[in-house]
């Protein structure tokens, strides 16, 4: 059987790539086309509670902090995957529906944590409910058994190119 990124990899071996590369690529394509599968599922039920894909992933961190759900923005901004100027606009949008409160830092006066709030919370588990949903509507027809081996042959792989900084 054959997917859409067959179609690519026979292009580039014609364009007489290294086999090697081919295999990255077809690599990088096929994780990057499950995420966007996943996200295009997600979409719709964000949108219904009102949230975008970045601000999803905003209070899913908060949620994974465990009470009082609360972090600096630059830890957001890292565990989000997110610039320091994508991560100030979602803030600014989630703080404005209600959904997180920055407070003042008392060990230093020069920082603020980014707290949820009681709705902000209860809006995390609705999304956090549609994201399980989503995974499995996407996923549904894959064996569990190939599930787990790629995340694990995923995760091999980002312990070592996760390390490398890009400019």
């Amino acid at each position: 059987m054959r997917d859409e990124i067959d179609d690519l990899a026979d292009a580039w071996r014609r364009d007489e790539l290294p086999e090697p590369l081919v295999a990255m690529l077809e690599l990088s394509k096929r994780a990057g086309r499950v995420a966007v599968l996943v996200q295009q599922a997600l979409r719709g039920p964000l949108a219904e509670l009102g949230l975008t894909y970045a601000e999803f992933e905003v209070l899913t961190v908060l949620r994974r902090e465990g009470e009082p759900y609360r972090l600096r923005p630059s830890e957001l901004t890292r565990s989000a995957f997110l610039t320091s100027g994508g991560t100030s606009n979602v803030l600014q949008r989630l703080q404005k529906a209600g959904y997180v409160e920055r407070e003042a830092n008392a060990g230093d006066a020069r920082s603020r944590f980014v707290q949820l709030t009681a709705d902000g919370l209860r809006v995390t588990e609705q999304a956090l409910a549609a994201s399980g949903a989503a995974h499995e509507e996407v996923l549904a027809r894959v064996p569990p058994e190939d599930v787990r081996a790629a995340a694990d042959a995923l995760r091999e792989i980002l312990l070592v190119v996760g390390r490398r900084r890009f400019r």
